[in-house]
């Protein structure tokens, strides 16, 4: 039984959009919220870009973007799809061929703004050629590259501007009878992109990809990127999300599903629950989440443990977790599973044991659906 059905407080009734397809990923309608993130090598280097798209893959992505700004990228688009698990997204700015290209080396989506591209008939050949390789669009507004003639109406980026800029790109691809798209439109200003994509909500039934753009660094750009997407996605928009950090893109990874296993949307791995420690603290708990935190980064099936220092809060915690651990005292505490206490645990072997009753727990639990679904 779902949780949101007995625990009201928790829904978020998701606004309704239209499902299109970036490759074998459905994006919209009732799909999960995916998480992608982009590469940041040279898209020459096609070994190393193979090697992120892969490392982000298995940290959980399910569409990973690449930047094809000139020819060579292109060729090098060739050689990286056939030989990645994830839908590939080619960043597309101004170069129309580029977009042909990128089309035709596999992409399974054009990053582009049809408006910036050139004239009405080099944006025909784009479509066309998305059409003809099965590619989806994703039209990609940001306050910081805004159409001239916008700038000047409304005299700075706002998100009136963001959402009408988006709109007039929309209409260039349904006026062409292309409709397998999805839209952005991000500012490194929390505000205005969360009040950018109310709107925009309101305005368009197409798949809506979230972002904070340029948020920063890898502490700073995840509190912005939590305060902003969180907002957005527990009102509940967003049908697909991107954390842009100054980051290894397995970051930006790790991230967009922390904030989406926060509000309960989607779910991956291990969700850890961890007291911040006091001097009641039976353990050294800051040093034991560390470690589990990296000794359970292969475990991918959604499951919670919880990390807790004393008996204060220990217990009830653990009521609600797959796995447990309550410190307590003369160097040993207690381990729940299922929310019941199990057995007694030495804290100095702590670590290596609930590696083991996580893993185990995992299986269980792996077994149990497979058991469901026949």
């Amino acid at each position: 039984m779902s949780l949101h059905s007995i625990r009201p407080w928790r829904d978020i009734p998701r606004r309704k959009s239209r499902q299109i397809m970036v490759g074998n990923v459905p994006v919209g309608g009732d799909a999960p919220i995916t998480v992608q993130t982009m590469t940041n090598t040279l898209t020459t280097d096609v070994a190393g870009t193979i090697a992120q798209i892969q490392a982000s893959a298995d940290a959980g992505a399910d569409i990973v973007r690449v930047s094809v700004p000139d020819e060579a990228s292109s060729k090098a688009l060739r050689e990286i799809v056939p030989e990645v698990s994830v839908p590939i997204v080619a960043d597309i700015h101004f170069h129309y061929k580029r977009g042909i290209e990128a089309a035709e080396a596999g992409a399974a989506c054009l990053r582009i703004n049809p408006g910036n591209i050139g004239d009405e008939k080099r944006v025909r050949e784009v479509i066309k050629a998305a059409r003809d390789h099965n590619c989806s669009i994703r039209i990609g507004v940001n306050a910081g590259s805004l159409e001239r003639h916008l700038l000047e109406k409304y005299g700075e980026p706002c998100p009136d501007a963001m959402v009408e800029s988006g709109l007039d790109h929309i209409k260039i691809l349904q006026d062409n009878d292309f409709h397998e798209f999805k839209i952005s439109c991000k500012a490194s200003d929390v505000f205005m992109a969360a009040a950018a994509y109310q709107q925009l909500a309101d305005a368009t039934d197409a798949p809506i990809h979230l972002g904070i753009t340029e948020a920063g660094g890898l502490m700073s750009g995840t509190i912005k990127s939590a305060i902003g997407l969180g907002n957005l996605l527990w009102s509940g928009i967003g049908d697909t999300i991107r954390v842009s950090l100054s980051a290894d893109p397995v970051e930006e990874v790790k991230v967009g599903y922390e904030i989406l296993k926060s509000l309960g949307l989607r779910h991956r791995g291990v969700n850890i629950i961890s007291c911040p420690s006091c001097a009641r603290q039976g353990f050294d708990v800051i040093k034991t989440v560390e470690a589990l935190e990296k000794r359970l980064e292969h475990i991918k099936t959604p499951m919670s443990l919880s990390i807790i220092g004393c008996v204060v809060n220990g217990p009830g915690e653990a009521l609600m977790t797959d796995v447990g651990f309550t410190g307590g005292g003369a160097g040993s505490g207690m381990v729940y599973l299922a929310g019941k206490q199990s057995h007694k645990l030495g804290n100095e072997g702590m670590i290596e044991h609930i590696v083991e009753q996580v893993e185990e727990r995992a299986a269980q639990i792996e077994a149990e659906a497979v058991k469901a679904a026949e």
